[in-house]
């Protein structure tokens, strides 16, 4: 029997590969089996320590300038053999690095995203996945290139201010002192919305609020983003303003397709291919996923449901495991998940539950009596 465990992180707990040792204890309890365990995660928070621990990498810190100008210290995956790089935008310019009572999305910058590739290139990465959710900028990704040497100016030659307001001031591109090794680079980013750069369905207006776009700044960083879509036209001799996704991160999916030469896949897509978890699926008989909460938007298209149905091509039994399981999860069913569980074997505090210890000991002890009656069923 093999089985292959990919399981997303129980956050505030434990990360995928801890549970996925787990399950693999409870497994080799019950029945003599050969076990798998992939990293999982969706491309968005986590994804970095799933690649790190999943494939022996290690965790690179770097200084870098924050969404509003203060130094942060922004933590990125390092896989040396391969030579990628697993980030997250969050990490250097994420509104979680924003005191709420400071949001100013005229102002806030990418540059320290930039900073971040910048770093790892240096390194020797050229294997580039980048997440680019939770973002606190609405500048169209001009800080983030601005960082890797592109120069973006205005009508008397001057360089504008790299964050939501410059956008308006664009009238030129300079090309010149972009870092020469970006040439050898491959972006593949986890990018799960299909919002254009401008419009009313666009960065601005859809994801701008949340990040203290007033009814003032819609229309003023709306232009600006216009004015940046035509600009870089000219210039770049690519037009992807509309394409689905350029809206994602206030901008930055746009310049990573305008000028990265990157590519924008759903985020679950991405990192099972850069898992190669089909590969591992296509003489597998039982496939273990699961995440933190299983529950209707699970359903929806998150990381155990990706897994569930690359396994069905393969006619994989697909089981899932989860701290908690509402009543609406029965969706999952339909999407490719034969059965699921809570790990839970007695009432206690969220507190309790979410513990590391405590949680270990649940997961392998649910996997143990799951894998005790397969045993058995298999024996009759």
């Amino acid at each position: 029997m093999k089985v292959v465990i990919a399981i997303d992180s129980l956050k505030g707990s434990l990360s995928s590969i801890e549970a996925g040792k787990a399950i693999k204890e409870g497994i080799l309890r019950a029945i003599n089996a050969e076990v798998v365990i992939k990293p999982l995660a969706d491309g968005g928070e986590g994804t970095t320590e799933a690649f790190v621990e999943g494939f022996g990498g290690e965790y690179i810190s770097v200084d870098v300038t924050g969404p509003l100008g203060k130094p942060v210290k922004a933590t990125y995956g390092y896989l040396k053999e391969s030579k990628t790089a697993i980030m997250e935008m969050a990490a250097a310019s994420g509104i979680t690095l924003v005191d709420p009572r400071e949001k100013n999305p005229m102002k806030a910058t990418s540059y320290g995203v930039g900073e971040m590739i910048k770093d790892a290139i240096k390194k020797g990465c050229r294997q580039f996945i980048l997440g680019i959710g939770g973002s606190a900028t609405n500048d169209g990704g001009i800080g983030m290139l601005a960082a890797l040497g592109f120069e973006f100016l205005d009508s008397k030659g001057k360089a504008v201010s790299y964050d939501g307001e410059g956008l308006a001031h664009i009238t030129s591109i300079k090309t010149d002192k972009v870092l020469k090794e970006l040439r050898e680079c491959k972006f593949k980013i986890a990018c799960d919305v299909n919002n254009p750069l401008y419009g009313p369905n666009g960065a601005t207006y859809v994801f701008g609020p949340q990040k203290g776009v007033t009814n003032e700044m819609k229309e003023i960083l709306d232009n600006g983003m216009k004015n940046y879509a035509k600009v870089t036209k000219l210039f770049m001799k690519n037009d992807y303003a509309k394409e689905p996704g350029a809206g994602a991160a206030g901008g930055l999916g746009f310049a990573c397709i305008s000028y990265l030469n990157a590519t924008l896949e759903p985020g679950i897509s991405l990192i099972l291919d850069a898992i190669n978890l089909e590969n591992d699926l296509k003489d597998a008989d039982y496939v273990i996923t699961g995440e933190g909460r299983l529950d209707y938007q699970t359903s929806m298209g998150k990381a155990p449901i990706g897994v569930a149905k690359l396994a069905k091509k393969y006619n994989c039994k697909v089981i899932a495991l989860a701290g908690s399981v509402t009543k609406d999860a029965i969706k999952c069913n339909e999407e490719g998940i034969d059965a699921y569980f809570s790990i839970l074997t007695q009432v206690v505090s969220l507190k309790e539950a979410m513990d590391k210890e405590i949680a270990r000991s649940n997961i392998i002890q649910t996997t143990e009596q799951i894998f005790k009656l397969i045993k058995t069923i298999k024996e009759k």
